[in-house]
């Protein structure tokens, strides 16, 4: 059942009315956004909508991500996010459109004591020059796109349970899985000892689904076969 997992489910999207509906729900304790998603919901402008999140949001962990692609601008970008509210998380890429790590933006900010969430990591060496650009005091999540890892025909598994090995050292730094593909993903980053997953709206809609009875479930998709069949008004012995 949901309420026994150990990994924490934060709620990935950036649409007020939908974060608000999951934030009452009561599962997910924090919220993720990013700019693929504010372009999808139409957001206009992206501080009034990061004012609006977190004047009803307030306590749980909510990341902004940046837009800036070289080093100023993130860095002046990442500190009027954090200036929003206290349980803002600033999100950083984890390397800049010309593939080089954001190192010195992150260890500049955690130096800083910004909370941050550094985004779109797909390998180990990723995560282990994440780690080392850390301040082992400041707050951070780690998070690992394992549904794109997946996606590229590899398994995910073996790189966040890694991860979650030798971020040990780091009490104040989490592991995400990010980029969840179905609910079994919650179960998978459970088992493993993953800290948080995002999950997507479009999927926490199924959360009713979680734990039911397999026997029952099949019992249920024949019958809607057999509704859809019906209603289609085909014969086949008659055609």
């Amino acid at each position: 059942m949901v309420q026994d997992l150990k990994v924490k489910i934060y709620a990935d999207g950036a649409d007020l009315g939908s974060m608000l509906k999951e934030y009452e729900k009561g599962i997910v304790s924090g919220f993720t956004t990013n700019p693929s998603l504010m372009k999808i919901a139409g957001i206009k402008s992206y501080k009034e909508f990061g004012k609006e999140v977190l004047e009803n949001i307030k306590d749980m962990p909510i990341s902004f991500e940046v837009f800036g692609d070289d080093k100023e601008t993130m860095l002046e970008e990442a500190r009027e996010i954090y200036t929003w509210g206290e349980n803002v998380y600033v999100k950083i890429p984890v390397v800049n459109t010309k593939g080089e790590l954001n190192r010195e933006v992150i260890k500049e900010l955690a130096d800083s004591n910004v909370k941050l969430n550094i985004t779109a990591i797909f390998t180990i060496n990723q995560v282990k020059d994440v780690l080392e650009s850390l301040n082992k005091e400041t707050p951070a999540i780690i998070s690992i796109f394992a549904g794109r890892i997946a996606d590229a025909g590899v398994d995910p598994i073996e790189i966040v349970e890694e991860a979650v090995e030798i971020a040990r050292e780091y009490p104040n730094v989490e592991i995400l899985w990010a980029s969840c593909r179905e609910l079994y993903n919650i179960v998978q980053a459970d088992k493993i000892g993953c800290h948080i997953i995002t999950v997507q709206n479009s999927i926490l809609n199924k959360m009713n689904l979680f734990g039911k009875d397999l026997t029952q479930y099949s019992i249920e998709t024949v019958r809607d076969f057999f509704k859809d069949a019906k209603s289609l008004g085909f014969s086949i012995l008659n055609s």
